[in-house]
């Protein structure tokens, strides 16, 4: 974890709180997943697919999500399974994956409503990159993959975006843009997501797995993202 991060106060809001859903009047901050959110796919099964591994890590990804497995430990497994893997696997993974129904609407709309935008993601740079130039995301942060000689090695470089790190980021993101927690909303699907959807003004659990709606303030079981903003004031 970074020093920035570690230095950073908890801000967690208090269980009274929740009563009061973050509103469009004021400036706000929402921070969402990306595979199987803010886009349909999960990307790591994407590549598994180009490996001919597919339904090797499609198992490990879904057991990760359903929080059966540590999240790192479950990434580093899928991602040496990649071994090998030209670096063009990228392009043609960007070229299969879409975004969720309502996503652009939504950011658009937050955005007209000066409110921020960030994802946080399992997945990696080598897509998440363009996914937020297109639709014009405030903050993102996703993992690395290392690559030599124009080939996957089947390492992640540096620390992995797992729960924690998602957490501190939504504060972190606040933070700078000098939003409190209440003003906050956290969307995911996976175990790794709960954290930070407990932290939020407001979490939301979107078509996600049992853990996570159980442990989720809210629920969207519909794939449309537009209808966050029916949870919003």
């Amino acid at each position: 974890m970074s020093e920035e991060y570690a230095q950073f106060v908890d801000e967690t809001p208090s269980p009274d709180q929740f009563f009061a859903p973050p509103t469009l009047s004021k400036p706000g901050l929402l921070v969402m997943d990306v595979d199987s959110t803010l886009i349909d796919e999960e990307v790591i099964d994407e590549l598994g697919e180009a490996a001919g591994c597919g339904e090797r890590i499609a198992e490990v990804t879904e057991r990760a999500m359903r929080g059966e497995l540590e999240f790192c430990e479950a990434l580093r497994a899928r991602v040496a399974l990649l071994e090998g893997l030209d670096v063009s696997v990228f392009d043609a993974v960007r070229a299969r994956i879409h975004f969720t129904t309502g996503a652009l609407e939504l950011i658009d709309t937050l955005h007209a409503h000066g409110w921020k935008v960030g994802v946080v993601s399992g997945g990696f740079h080598e897509v998440v990159d363009h996914l937020a130039e297109e639709a014009h995301i405030d903050y993102w942060m996703a993992n690395r993959l290392e690559v030599v000689d124009g080939r996957l090695t089947g390492r992640v470089l540096g620390e992995i975006v797992c729960k924690t790190v998602k957490l501190h980021a939504l504060r972190e993101w606040a933070r700078r843009c000098g939003v409190p927690m209440t003003q906050t909303v956290a969307v995911g699907d996976g175990a790794n997501d709960i954290p930070m959807i407990q932290a939020a003004g407001l979490g939301i659990a979107f078509c996600a797995k049992p853990k996570t709606q159980l442990a989720a303030p809210a629920a969207i079981n519909e794939r449309d993202l537009r209808l966050v903003l029916d949870h919003l004031d």
